[in-house]
């Protein structure tokens, strides 16, 4: 019985880890990379502003997180505030003209 053949090929590195987006597209203005977030991990506050159409956001952090969970958080919280406008609208009349008022015996007998 002989020995295993070594491999040809060499050990490789460490893969490098490609850094995650800190710009973004505007939910607003759909300028693409417009959108910055700030994180400042000290105060515990991260800031997201829109250079274009200057919308802003502002959110607490911790040590796990990243700019993408803002932007992410700035998503959410646009979709919430605008289902609480439609929520909160009443609804608009189909017709111009009174209703009938409402009878309390049948007439057609």
């Amino acid at each position: 019985m002989g020995k295993r053949k070594k491999s040809s090929r060499k050990p490789q590195g460490p893969r490098k880890r490609e850094p995650l987006e800190t710009s973004f597209t505007c939910l607003f203005c759909h300028h693409d990379k417009s959108v910055s977030v700030r994180l400042d991990r000290k105060e515990g506050i991260a800031q997201l502003f829109c250079k274009v159409c200057d919308q802003r956001y502002q959110s607490k952090v911790n040590h796990l997180t990243e700019p993408i969970d803002i932007y992410s958080e700035w998503i959410d919280a646009a979709d919430a505030a605008e289902k609480e406008a439609v929520s909160g609208r009443r609804p608009s009349a189909t017709s111009s003209r009174p209703a009938p008022p409402a009878s309390l015996g049948s007439d057609n007998e």
